[in-house]
């Protein structure tokens, strides 16, 4: 049976198109995707992401190092966080370099980091986590009391502050991007995965419904999860279980800015495996394609590329979808390193040509 956030009659209320989502009964959209899509891209739209999986590290004994079990967890460095709020992201790693997944880590204190991973792979990841969390006397708290709402958009602050707490509004006022702040309960980030500027708001399930209505009020339209997937795609933002799996490195999955090489001597999780896989040579990548036909680029198609000396190489469409934004046909694909600017896809018997671009088409409402 499919789980419902604490916001699910919110969704039913205004007419939310529910679907199954990891497990989860969530709105594809209110109406009309491509609206969202729009609403987000030139004012303000928000996204019930109440599934995703919060999680706070603390001081199990005083001899407790979260900062040490973060370090070997994680492929980045959380050594860079120093500034109460910095925000981190990335990839925790399987000891063979595959991505189990991506991933948010907030340091607010020697103490206290928050982290947030994503809803479809939470067995896995708290059972991950807690495995080597005990190592360094660190208790992991899942904060399933909390529920999440993104308000995204180039107005997305100023609507938002018309609707949080005077208190919230008051720390969350000078964040800069990737930085999170707590007030109380509440928690506020800079962050989101849309392209576009905004909040993602931690607050108590008891008091999600009615920030819900007050966003509403202030113009924030809700948007389904189609309009999420579309608005990341242009912004070049991977999915996990498409664009990187646990057999796939961040090495081959456009993550190589992810992984912390520097210090020599920190080990993590899949190091020893990527610095393998490094030494041999990186066989692929991951490019962006702009279709030059019509026609419509979807997950595992085929593709075909020119590698040098008349020879041709394959890669294969891990996200594909119709950008409303370029009203084109764009994915991101895994192709071979000699890929050049150009390349063909097989859709449905047909090879289609396809421009070969930097996998990012769309940031702040401009296209790349």
């Amino acid at each position: 049976m499919s789980n419902k956030t604490v916001l699910f009659d919110k969704h039913v209320e205004y007419k939310g198109k529910i679907v199954d989502f990891a497990g989860w009964q969530m709105p594809v959209n209110y109406g009309s995707q491509i609206d969202e899509h729009h609403q987000v891209r030139k004012d303000a739209g928000m996204f019930d992401v109440s599934h995703m999986v919060i999680v706070d590290l603390g001081m199990a004994t005083e001899a407790s190092d979260i900062k040490a079990f973060l370090q070997y967890l994680l492929a980045n460095d959380v050594a860079k966080l120093t500034e109460r709020g910095k925000a981190l992201y990335s990839c925790m790693l399987n000891e063979q370099g595959g991505v189990i997944d991506d991933l948010i880590v907030y340091y607010m204190s020697d103490d206290w980091y928050r982290v947030v991973i994503n809803a479809g792979t939470r067995e896995k990841d708290l059972a991950w986590i807690n495995k080597h969390a005990s190592a360094y006397n660190v208790s992991v708290k899942e904060r399933d009391d909390l529920a999440m709402i993104a308000v995204q958009g180039p107005h997305a602050r100023e609507k938002a502050f018309q609707a949080l707490p005077v208190d919230v509004v008051e720390a969350a006022t000078p964040l800069k991007r990737f930085f999170g702040a707590d007030c109380g309960d509440w928690f506020v980030g800079r962050t989101g995965y849309t392209g576009e500027d905004g909040f993602e708001v931690m607050l108590p399930e008891t008091e999600a419904a009615a920030l819900w209505d007050k966003l509403a009020a202030a113009g924030v339209k809700p948007c389904g999860l189609g309009a999420r997937d579309t608005l990341r795609l242009e912004a070049g933002m991977n999915l996990y279980g498409s664009d990187m799996t646990e057999d796939t490195s961040p090495l081959i999955s456009g993550l190589s800015w992810t992984i912390a090489w520097s210090p020599e001597d920190r080990d993590f999780i899949g190091r020893s495996a990527l610095e393998k896989e490094k030494a041999a040579g990186i066989k692929q990548k991951i490019v962006g394609l702009v279709l030059e036909e019509k026609g419509v680029l979807r997950g595992h198609q085929k593709v075909l590329v020119d590698i040098g000396d008349g020879q041709q190489g394959e890669g294969e469409i891990t996200s594909g979808t119709f950008s409303p934004s370029l009203q084109k046909s764009i994915a991101l694909a895994r192709v071979p390193v000699a890929t050049g600017e150009t390349c063909k896809v097989d859709i449905r018997g047909k090879l289609l040509n396809a421009s070969v671009v930097k996998p990012v088409f769309v940031r702040d409402g401009q296209a790349v």
